[in-house]
């Protein structure tokens, strides 16, 4: 592999250029802004390294789908998305947020780290290798989506429609990081799930002059009484069943979940906080950050909340709620239980929007697949890396794995600091070189 690191090395400034190319291009799937022109871009970067491209209607935007031929029967898959958060708060960035910047061996831009960075190094390495060797040793797809920040709702249209396409032996998805202080790649293999909800309470038919409170119900009280009983001061769910899916944790799950590095001190110290939740630290932290289901509170919205004062009774209160779910639980089951604690407690007139819902998933660490992508990790990287038994986020491998027995891998370019969904999204230069050799040592060691 030491000509293809050595290409990639080379060609850096290309493949740079590449990364600011696509990164230049606003690409917000929320707000259809720049996604038809960010499609052509894609479909450019694949036709460069010769790949057959296919664009795949769906009711949204379109998944990009290449294909490779390579030099045996296996078959190594891509996924990425072409999509990027909305860049708000624009005022918090020290950049034009869809001009990539370039500061202290870092690159700023929405989207570097989610997820064009990872797209564009995916493509980069197949260059690189093609340069080197000629034929590539395995068949490669890509599939690359332009819905994964509203949820992939046609993710799964796409496995079951196209399965064919979806064939395959081993797949990188999205993600991945690297530490900050210790430079350890982090290897995933899984991710947690989401069930994300709206909880609606109405009142009076319009907002009223607070003087009526005496005998007026306030639905935001109203809401505000029914977040309290979903959860204690102890963090526990207090929703009857939340937890009974939750499938324990094996010896060997525990084991991958203690191995991890976290540098407690030096989170505290970003976020600005002097403790963790329930003061937790060590493996218990761990295990709690990766591995126990959650329900977070995300935005709160009534009444009059501008400058100054403005007596008002409001008419209507609504909160949006997220709960990270961990295997064996679902966005369904957990919205339905949400419905059901609600009406047991008196809450019955209290309207629930589902909003979307992504499904756990987990590789098993055993799996042939996870020791090639280790083994390319140990080329490229003097570091031992973190395997995660799962993200503390989410994505929508689910959604196209489910029913298969294919693994899925995270090993990406950004890190601890990259500020996914906010300002000054960033990833390091070298952190993006080193994740062009290590997917090209992947494509090389899948045979």
């Amino acid at each position: 592999m030491e000509k293809v690191f050595q290409y990639i090395e080379a060609n850096a400034d290309l493949y740079i250029e590449w990364l600011i190319e696509a990164c230049n291009q606003p690409s917000v799937s929320a707000q259809n802004r720049g996604m038809s022109e960010m499609k052509e871009i894609v479909k450019s970067f694949l036709q460069k390294i010769d790949a057959k491209v296919e664009e795949i209607e769906t009711e949204g935007f379109p998944i990009i789908y290449g294909q490779l031929e390579g030099g045996n029967e296996k078959t190594l898959t891509f996924y990425n998305h072409y999509d990027v958060q909305p860049e708000d708060p624009v005022d918090k960035w020290l950049s034009d947020p869809f001009k990539a910047a370039i500061r202290n061996g870092q690159i700023f831009a929405r989207g570097v780290a989610d997820n064009k960075g990872n797209l564009i190094a995916r493509i980069c390495a197949v260059h690189a290798y093609q340069q080197v060797y000629g034929k590539l040793p395995v068949n490669i797809k890509f599939v690359f989506e332009g819905e994964e920040e509203v949820g992939s709702p046609h993710l799964e249209f796409f496995a079951k429609e196209h399965p064919e396409k979806l064939h395959t032996d081993g797949i990188i998805w999205e993600g991945g990081t690297r530490g900050v202080e210790d430079k350890r790649p982090h290897v995933g293999l899984g991710v947690k799930g989401i069930c994300y909800i709206e909880l609606i309470c109405k009142g009076a038919n319009f907002d009223l002059h607070s003087s009526e409170a005496a005998i007026i119900e306030n639905p935001a009280w109203r809401l505000v009484w029914a977040l309290n009983s979903l959860k204690d001061e102890e963090e526990n769910i207090l929703i009857d069943g939340f937890y009974e899916d939750v499938i324990p944790l094996s010896e060997k799950d525990r084991a991958i979940i203690q191995s991890m590095d976290f540098n407690e001190e030096e989170t505290k110290k970003l976020y600005g906080i002097k403790s963790f939740l329930k003061n937790v630290s060590g493996n218990v932290l761990k295990e709690t950050l990766t591995a126990e289901p959650t329900c977070t509170i995300c935005g709160i919205e009534s009444g009059y909340t501008g400058e100054g004062s403005k007596t008002v009774l409001p008419s209507k209160a609504m909160v949006k709620l997220d709960f990270r779910l961990v295997p064996n639980q679902t966005p369904q089951k957990v919205a339905a239980l949400v419905r059901e604690h609600l009406d047991k407690n008196g809450f019955e007139d209290i309207e629930i929007r589902q909003s979307h819902g992504i499904h756990p998933f987990n590789t098993n660490p055993s799996n042939s697949f996870v020791d090639v992508v280790l083994k390319s990790v140990d080329q490229v990287y003097k570091e031992p890396p973190v395997i995660l038994r799962n993200l503390a986020g989410s994505s929508p491998m689910y959604k196209m794995l489910n029913n298969t027995n294919i693994p899925a891998v995270q090993i990406g370019v950004a890190n601890l600091q990259s500020n996914y969904h906010a300002p000054n999204e960033n990833i390091y230069i070298e952190d993006f070189i080193q994740g062009i050799k290590v997917t090209a040592a992947v494509v090389k060691n899948f045979r």
